[in-house]
């Protein structure tokens, strides 16, 4: 029954638009007449005008209804119906002009500029109609009195800055004082009312004469660069500030109030998109096998997201932590033909991995298993580390091999570099384990460096955020230190460039940009919740076991050339004399969990020459 009614509701509106519309083809029709002979209609163009109302209703009603313009929301007229309305409005004209012209042989004759004037009359009538009552309905829809719109300036003037300065316009909640972008030379132009103010520089200026309350960044499209220039400008203003979605979260160009967001620590430490050799990767994983271990990690599981871009015949999810595959089953959704297996298994099970390995043969191995946690792994856990990051992976690329995997891609890590903790050490080992499997035939293993990962388990950002939200204080270890940051996505997307590039045996190295002081971290997040730098406490509590004031991209022995990738670099190592193999270095880390912590370290420089305890 309530379909029924909602169904007669709809087909009245329908009834009443389709009326409206002839009655709008009457008057456009009438109202050329009365333009084109100055308001006096002579006796004969009259009589003319009414014996053809019928015929000009009949074309253009038919077309009308052909192309549904009766069915279209007025309450959300936008630029789709103008086209729509004028394409109705230019093919009807087309008939109606070659029937006059062609056929009708009646006097008087009808004037060209009837046939001209009518069609724009039409759709001006047409389409103004529907703006004036969408119009009315967002001002009925709005409490004016009792709205305080915020002062905001819009910072870009790319088609994204100017579709969200259409969309603000509209609402009454915002009244946007002006634009700022980089182009100079639009300055003093106009969109929708709102004036280009000049560069973004001129920001702090404008800033109390024209009492803005509001930021936005509207530069999706932009290099990150320019974006740091503008956050960087406005957060040491007493500013709200707001951003749009990255360039590559935008569905389309239009934007809403709702994708409007609060700017995040990421937007300041964020980079330029990464730019992949798509076919290269096509080839590497289509159609193929990939097994990716610690799939329900933080780079595991963007890994995961990544590599089901390119459409394996099988993706090979293996991780030790039940929960952590369970949350990454249910966070994707792959609409392809991939068969996706999440498995629990330990990389450490040597009879486990082959089985695993020999029944699915995955021509690639994506192996982010590890251990990474360095005060945790600094103390009583040190034989648990070498076990699982070194014997574990050595294990696993040892399987590879024996198999005949095309690539074992190692996931390392810039503490690898001149390691002063265990866990560093411990990935150093792994690396100096895969490059001694490395032969001329056979399976290529791959090593991948880089930083820390923003909002990665374990890192530092989800911990302040934390504090912040308690109230503080927020703990720093010390006023110096630095990190290097890459958000996840292009983390995981270089390592399967790095992928793809490698020929087995090289240490790829990823271009992290420019070291973050840690302290100035703390004090952007503090500003970007909303609060004054005295109203949460930064407390600075030492380093901590094993922690390095600022982490190293390259080891004493090292120097990087070149890829064809400018985000990619390979370690070029000097050869270090080795005076022992494989299986004494398992066989050590075998017996080290009999051992006391202080010996564990003191024996580990004899494996990792570069090693230097902190302890």
């Amino acid at each position: 029954m309530n379909k029924q009614i909602k169904n007669l509701i709809i087909n009245n509106r329908n009834l009443i638009v389709f009326t409206h519309d002839l009655f709008v083809i009457c008057s456009a029709w009438i109202s050329a007449y009365i333009i084109r002979f100055n308001f006096v209609v002579p006796e004969d163009q009259f009589i003319s005008m009414i014996s053809n109302l019928g015929t000009v209703v009949f074309v253009q009603a038919i077309l009308f209804l052909y192309l549904r313009i009766h069915r279209a929301s007025w309450r959300h007229s936008s630029i789709i119906d103008i086209r729509t309305i004028s394409a109705g409005v230019f093919y009807s004209t087309l008939v109606l002009a070659g029937y006059f012209t062609f056929y009708y042989d009646h006097q008087p004759v009808i004037p060209r500029s009837i046939i001209l004037l009518n069609p724009l009359l039409l759709i001006l009538f047409m389409f103004g109609s529907r703006i004036i009552y969408r119009g009315l309905r967002e001002y009925k829809e709005y409490d004016f009195s009792s709205i305080k719109p915020k002062n905001a300036i819009i910072l870009g003037t790319s088609k994204e800055g100017v579709s969200l300065v259409k969309t603000l316009s509209r609402n009454p909640n915002w009244r946007i004082l002006g634009l700022l972008g980089s182009d100079i030379s639009l300055k003093g132009r106009e969109v929708s009312g709102v004036k280009i103010l000049g560069a973004i520089e001129l920001l702090p200026k404008l800033y109390k004469k024209l009492k803005i309350e509001t930021a936005i960044i509207a530069m999706p499209s932009s290099d990150f660069e320019e974006r740091r220039i503008a956050l960087n400008i406005i957060k040491n203003l007493d500013l709200e500030l707001l951003t749009i979605p990255n360039f590559e979260d935008l569905s389309s160009g239009r934007l809403s109030v709702s994708q409007i967001r609060q700017v995040d620590v990421e937007d300041l430490l964020g980079r330029d998109a990464v730019n992949l050799d798509n076919s290269d990767l096509k080839k590497l994983i289509q159609n193929d096998i990939v097994m990716i271990s610690g799939a329900g990690g933080s780079i595991g599981s963007e890994l995961t997201r990544q590599v089901l871009k390119f459409k394996p015949k099988i993706a090979l999810c293996v991780d030790i932590s039940e929960a952590a595959l369970y949350q990454l089953e249910q966070s994707i959704h792959d609409p392809s033909k991939t068969k996706i297996l999440f498995v629990v298994a330990d990389i450490k099970n040597e009879k486990r991995m082959k089985d695993l390995l020999g029944r699915n043969k995955p021509s690639v191995v994506l192996h982010a298993a590890a251990y990474k946690h360095v005060p945790l792994m600094e103390t009583e856990n040190v034989a648990e580390v070498l076990i699982n990051n070194a014997k574990g992976t050595f294990l696993l690329a040892k399987i590879c091999k024996s198999l005949n995997v095309n690539k074992f891609v190692l996931i390392s890590t810039d503490k690898a570099i001149n390691p002063t903790n265990v866990m560093g050490a411990s990935k150093r080992l792994a690396e100096i384990l895969c490059q001694t499997l490395q032969s001329k035939t056979g399976t290529e293993f791959i090593i991948v460096r880089f930083g820390n990962v923003l909002g990665s388990s374990g890192s530092v950002i989800p911990l302040f955020k934390k504090q912040i939200e308690m109230g503080g204080p927020v703990t720093v270890t010390h006023r110096d230190i630095t990190r290097y940051f890459m958000s996840i996505p292009e983390a995981s997307q270089l390592v399967l460039q790095a992928s793809m590039m490698g020929l087995g045996g090289e240490i790829f190295v990823l271009e992290m940009g420019k070291p973050i002081k840690i302290l100035d971290l703390a004090k952007d997040m503090i500003k970007l919740s909303g609060l004054h730098k005295d109203e949460i406490k930064i407390i600075f509590t030492g380093l901590r076991p094993g922690e390095k004031l600022f982490e190293e991209l390259l080891a004493n022995h090292e120097f990087t050339k070149p890829t064809k990738h400018k985000k990619i670099r390979i370690a070029v190592t000097t050869k270090l004399k080795q005076k022992f193999s494989n299986k004494a270095i398992i066989k050590w880390i075998n017996y080290s969990s009999d051992m006391n912590e202080a010996k564990i370290k003191k024996e580990l420089k004899r494996w990792v020459k570069d090693y230097k305890s902190t302890r």
